[in-house]
């Protein structure tokens, strides 16, 4: 009864197409997405970074608000190009899901009266 079992999980797999060359792998997956993270990261903390120094004092927040505009929209097109994907689509998903994000990490930190 067993072989029957182990053999109609087996036909199953290839059936699916899985097979352990195309398993999941969550090493790669959590450092290909804390590599995202960080890029992600990069261009508004840079764009803050110049704009304290340079930029007037009641401009800094327009800089910082626009890079987190755009910066999404930029890794939409990176990920669009490294999966061979419609760009535009990319951009929009990431675009709207990532300030969506955005805006419930504020709203969360305004419920509970942090600094967001």
């Amino acid at each position: 009864m067993k072989s029957l079992h182990h053999s109609s999980i087996q036909a199953a797999r290839n059936e699916l197409g899985i097979s352990s060359v195309l398993s999941a792998k969550p090493l790669q997956a959590a450092a290909a997405s804390a590599a995202s993270f960080a890029v992600g990261a990069a261009l508004p903390l840079g764009v803050a970074a110049r704009a304290v120094t340079f930029a007037p004092p009641q401009n800094v927040m327009m800089w910082i608000a626009g890079a987190l505009f755009i910066s999404p929209g930029l890794l939409g097109v990176v990920a669009a190009r490294a999966g061979g994907s419609g760009v535009w689509s990319s951009v929009g998903r990431v675009t709207f899901w990532g300030l969506l994000a955005m805006a419930a990490t504020a709203a969360v930190g305004r419920l509970f009266n942090l600094p967001v």
